[in-house]
């Protein structure tokens, strides 16, 4: 009998099957960048002082601590509590570093992959970390986890335990080379604090984890309170040291993003996120902004900038047809958004990728037209003969041409105008929907939307929702558009099935919000997450973002190439920036400069 490959076992062996020498770190390709006798990463400083406080804005409102499970509103700040098995670090595309586990190994084909526990890893109460605790965050995230934590986590086969301290996952398959690595970031529970708790239900009570904060105060649906862990074991590892700076860390809910920038100009918040060029032109104009107590800075990134679109969710009838859903991206203008309401700052978005060497240009290479070849009958001929861009404008607003072009894929698709509506002449139903908006900095953008679509004869009602509803509507994909950013990272992996994938399409709480159904896309997928070395992943990557563009998924938008913050002068940093941009758990408060502000602070 071949223990290893029992399927779902928990096999405790005195040896295990082959595996290769014990490393500190992984890397998805080549090797990670930092080796064990480093003692922090490069974007960290190693003697930041600990202690002040961080106090950041959110929109919205939360109504659960418990952050593993679809239903509620969650609170911010997860990763503040929980660890996993290893730490990422992000000055590399993707590369983990021993932070639970401390020593980690797989096998060339990467068909398991086997962690060793660190000695003196504690949860909150004090108590070890163990391979019972591993083995029960496994066994309830596939059970009753997220959506995505069912799809990662059910593809492990057995569990044997080689030794005391050491755990073992053996998949499925070895088809998948990332598997290894979303092992290792994998959240770890503890089994004795759930023992007497229901795991998938909504609650206000703090989960117990294992990372440097603790929960120390909830206000429901308006503030939470994280509490630094002094002395924490992780405080002097090489993915710790110089990080989680702040004693405390304060999420502050607000009803809009108006009353949020209300609260950081009063003081009452440090730190602003501004994507909208308006506001960065206009809205900082105040006396603290002119004494230099407040900064305007950009921070460039070398990460993918993504997808911000119009999601068009096919699942509804009005939607199915892909040239309809062509014909939605001849009514914006973006030149004239551009140059109207955003002060000229952004930057047209044409790839899921954008930003990156894994966006799609030009026409398919070689490599990538291999990889289509066998999908090519159930495809749009222009995957392989044509660059995709959307559709331009003069930046008049007036889109009397595109307007001309989005009639006729509407006419190919069966609508015709009568009584100066547009209705489908085999049903007679008119054609009309609704745009589903959760922040309200989206209205204008969607009523330019709606009233080139009204020149067509399409009704479209704009409607923000709160938070919780939009929670809840989303995740059962019931709406008819809505804006939402796709966020990659410059190592896509089995994420992608979650956002695009056919099983994703109908399992509620995934990213699939456009509800794609593709062969190809699913297949290319198992190419991404199979990638042996870097070259691979992009062909595939590329491969796949020409089948989603020519899909007419989304309506693209725009994009921004830095991150732009508003901040109180009350934090010192490290020089360097990593590739995937500032990171908070790096910065620090300067006592000096915090005084000199005088913040008005709760």
């Amino acid at each position: 009998m071949n223990l290893c490959a029992l399927p779902l076992a928990f096999l405790l062996l005195s040896l295990s099957c082959f595996r290769a020498a014990a490393a500190p770190a992984i890397a998805m390709h080549g090797t990670p960048k930092y080796g064990p006798n480093e003692t922090h990463f490069a974007y960290a400083n190693p003697d930041a002082p600990k202690g002040g406080r961080l106090v950041l804005g959110r929109v919205g409102s939360f109504d659960s601590l418990q952050h593993f499970i679809v239903r509620g509103a969650r609170a911010d700040g997860r990763r503040l509590s929980h660890q996993s098995l290893l730490a990422r670090a992000f000055d590399e595309p993707f590369s983990l570093y021993g932070l639970i586990a401390d020593d980690v190994s797989t096998p060339p084909d990467r068909s398991a992959v086997t962690f060793q526990l660190r000695p003196g890893a504690r949860f909150h109460d004090g108590s070890e970390i163990t391979v019972d605790d591993v083995i029960f965050s496994l066994e309830i995230l596939r059970s009753k986890g997220r959506p995505n934590h069912r799809f990662y986590y059910g593809q492990v086969a057995a569990i044997e335990q080689p030794g005391p301290r050491t755990i073992t996952f053996r998949f499925k398959d070895n088809r998948n080379r990332e598997l290894p690595l979303i092992m290792g970031m994998m959240p770890i529970l503890s089994r004795a604090w759930f023992q007497n708790r229901e795991f998938d239900r909504v609650s206000l009570t703090p989960t117990m984890g294992s990372g440097p904060y603790v929960v120390d105060k909830v206000d429901p649906g308006r503030s939470v309170h994280y509490r630094r862990i002094k002395n924490h074991w992780m405080e002097n590892l090489q993915s710790g040291k110089g990080q989680n700076n702040f004693d405390v860390i304060r999420y502050d809910y607000y009803r809009d993003d108006s009353a949020m920038l209300e609260a950081f100009k009063a003081g009452k918040v440090d730190l602003r996120v501004e994507s909208d060029p308006k506001l960065w032109a206009q809205s900082y104009d105040f006396p603290a902004r002119r004494q230099d107590k407040v900064r305007l800075e950009e921070f460039s990134n070398g990460r993918p900038a993504g997808m911000y679109a119009f999601a068009l969710n096919s699942r509804r009838a009005v939607f199915r047809d892909p040239r309809v859903r062509a014909a939605m991206a001849y009514a914006i203008d973006f030149k004239w958004l551009n140059k109207t309401l955003f002060h000229g700052a952004y930057h047209r978005t044409r790839s899921y990728f954008e930003n990156s060497e894994l966006a799609a240009t030009g026409l398919p290479g070689a490599e990538e037209l291999e990889l289509l070849a066998p999908f090519r009958d159930g495809l749009p001929s222009e995957v392989f003969t044509k660059a995709y861009a959307p559709p331009s404008a003069d930046g008049s607003g007036r889109l009397r041409r595109n307007l001309r072009m989005a009639r006729k894929l509407l006419a190919e698709a069966g609508w015709r105008i009568k009584d100066l509506r547009l209705i489908h002449e085999s049903g007679g139903e008119p054609f009309e929907f609704e745009i589903m908006l959760v922040r309200r900095n989206n209205e204008k953008l969607a009523l330019h939307l709606a009233r080139n679509l009204k020149k067509l004869g399409i009704e479209v009602v704009v409607r923000t929702v709160d938070t919780a509803q939009y929670q809840q509507r989303t995740n059962t994909y019931d709406f008819d558009a809505m804006v939402y950013w796709w966020d990659p990272s410059l190592s896509p992996g089995n994420e992608q099935a979650f956002y695009w994938g056919t099983q994703a399409a109908t399992r509620e709480g995934t990213r699939n919000y456009p509800g794609i159904k593709v062969p190809a896309i699913d297949a290319l997928v198992r190419k991404i997450s199979d990638a042996h070395d870097r070259a691979d992943l992009v062909n595939a990557v590329r491969a796949m973002d020409r089948v989603l563009q020519w899909g007419h998924y989304v309506i693209p938008l725009f994009h921004l190439k830095a991150d732009r913050i508003a901040l109180w002068d009350r934090f010192g940093r490290p020089q360097a920036t990593p590739v995937y941009g500032y990171r908070l758990e790096t910065w620090w408060e300067d006592p000096v400069k915090a005084a000199k502000i005088g913040q008005n602070r709760n």
